[in-house]
């Protein structure tokens, strides 16, 4: 017999990070380990739930609901009247990535992140909250209400700590998507003018019925609704707001950014499957416009990371290539690319994430470094190298501290990960899209699959190549101090390129899981008639 308290699952990943926000705003800023124990049970609970259900959605255990797809509605309102909560096999998938982020992130905080600016604890949990509520949520204006959960937290974190840099940078973040929030509720309100409702199961039946002189309407909405999601995407032309944002925020900040870009995506693919179940594909859902779209993305990405000459600002246009990556494998005619193109969004953004805490330790001790905050060296307790010795004639060589060890390591291991080179997930994930995207050719055109194989390979070798380049300047460099790392900053890192090493060791189940993803989310049907059984 079902446990009662298992049909609660989907609302803990939105209760929790709400709950624990609010208390972490009521207690005192002084007790910062009481805070941030409370903080990091809270994002240990998260984990459990998102992992739980991902092992539901896939049927490792038994579902506390019938049939492949969770329903929850709130306020127990039966859709479409009520507002619903939707698990399937995608969502719980975007779950898990998120919780997992969220975590690594939250432990390279407790060095001294919570202390360099106020409210940084509850914000982290309330930029959790929105995530996971976007991946939930069943309901176009909820989607809205979320998104801006998570952008008012995403706000201040990116204006945590100090420096002009970052606030110039934070500012310009903020300003972009305040115009993208508008612009999403006029879509929504558009959107429900004419159609009558928000409920994403109710959209599809209710498109395919309007008359003629309503489809401008429409398609004005969806075009609107295309260009928040493109913004928040960061496709290019859209994305000059991101490479100063993420490249000046504080690392672990910028770790749980290398997520949002993919809501984004997220939410193209989720709508642009439920339009086209509708009969009708509006641009930028339908046709190759998501496609081109990719395929420039990825462009400005590639001459961004070569033209990088720092690593926290390459790290931030790596972030625009996976976007683009991912935008024109969605945007592929077909579905064959999708559940591939899942098992690389999984690891990019684990990669990522990775990538801009190692930054951080990287460039610590240089004069401009990744990092803004005015700290002392005495503050990272740097220690002085070898070749700092009074008699350097008697030194036969020189010796290389763990520190630097496991940076140059943890480097080499990024610099496979995002750039798609063998043994590690970016390289398995990668491999994965050019070969589905040779099996489209009797459906696909042979110029798209031409244009989109170039641009994976060209991509990838000047990832190599910048990053190649930087990290000597940044590793060879004798002259520097040896950082002094902690534990709780090497350990994240160390756990997100180790669950990288898991996916190329055993691609098997990821894949299995991101194809059966993949099947779900296009079986638009089945999604329409959970939620709404009487849809026709």
């Amino acid at each position: 017999m079902m446990t009662p308290w298992l049909h609660h699952l989907p609302i803990l990943p939105i209760l929790l990070p709400m709950l624990t926000g609010a208390l972490l705003l009521l207690s005192s800023d002084s007790r910062h380990g009481p805070r941030f124990l409370l903080a990091l049970v809270s994002t240990l609970l998260q984990c459990a739930v998102a992992f739980a259900l991902l092992a539901v959605a896939d049927g490792w255990a038994a579902a506390p609901w019938s049939g492949p797809i969770g329903i929850y509605a709130l306020g127990n309102w039966a859709p479409p009247f009520g507002i619903v909560l939707v698990v399937d096999r995608l969502a719980a998938v975007m779950l898990a990535l998120t919780a997992t982020l969220g975590l690594a992130a939250l432990v390279y905080s407790i060095a001294r992140w919570e202390k360099a600016g106020v409210h940084y604890l509850p914000l982290f949990q309330f930029l959790l909250m929105g995530l996971n509520g976007t991946f939930l949520t069943g309901d176009l204006f909820n989607l809205f209400v979320f998104f801006e959960v998570m952008l008012a937290a995403s706000y201040g974190l990116a204006l945590h700590g100090s420096g002009g840099l970052r606030v110039r940078a934070g500012l310009h973040y903020i300003v972009v998507n305040l115009l993208a929030s508008l612009l999403f509720l006029v879509a929504a309100a558009l959107m429900y003018g004419v159609t009558g409702t928000l409920n994403l199961a109710e959209l599809p039946p209710a498109i395919a019925t309007l008359d003629a002189a309503d489809r401008p309407l429409f398609h004005a909405a969806a075009a609107l609704l295309g260009v928040v999601f493109l913004i928040k995407a960061a496709a290019w032309p859209l994305n000059f707001w991101l490479p100063a944002t993420y490249s000046n925020a504080a690392a672990p900040v910028g770790a749980v950014f290398a997520i949002l870009t993919k809501v984004g995506v997220y939410a193209l693919l989720r709508l642009g499957v439920l339009f086209q179940e509708s009969g009708v594909a509006p641009a930028p859902f339908g046709g190759d416009w998501v496609f081109y779209c990719g395929l420039v993305t990825m462009a400005a990405g590639t001459l961004g990371v070569l033209q990088a000459q720092k690593l926290d600002r390459l790290a931030a246009f790596l972030v625009v290539v996976s976007s683009g990556t991912l935008l024109t494998s969605f945007g592929f005619t077909g579905t064959l690319l999708t559940a591939p193109a899942i098992y690389y969004l999984v690891s990019s953004v684990l990669g990522s994430g990775a990538f801009f805490m190692l930054v951080e330790m990287a460039e610590r001790n240089r004069p401009q470094g990744a990092d803004f905050l005015a700290i002392s060296q005495e503050a990272f307790g740097m220690e002085a190298g070898p070749h700092d010795s009074e008699h350097p004639d008697e030194m036969v060589g020189v010796a290389i501290p763990a520190a630097v060890v496991f940076l140059g390591l943890a480097f080499v291991a990024c610099v496979l990960l995002l750039t798609g080179l063998p043994p590690l997930s970016g390289f398995v994930g990668k491999f994965a899209l050019l070969g589905a995207s040779l099996a489209s050719l009797p459906q696909a055109s042979a110029l798209h699959v031409g244009m989109y194989i170039a641009a994976l390979v060209i991509s990838g070798m000047a990832g190599l190549i910048a990053m190649s380049r930087l990290g000597i300047r940044v590793f060879w460099d004798l002259e520097r101090p040896t950082p002094h790392l902690q534990w709780l900053e090497a350990g994240p890192v160390a756990a997100l390129l180790l669950a990288c090493l898991w996916l190329s060791l055993a691609p098997e189940g990821m894949m299995a899981y991101a194809a059966a993803a993949s099947d779900s989310l296009y079986d638009a049907g089945a999604y329409i008639h959970t939620i709404i059984p009487s849809a026709p």
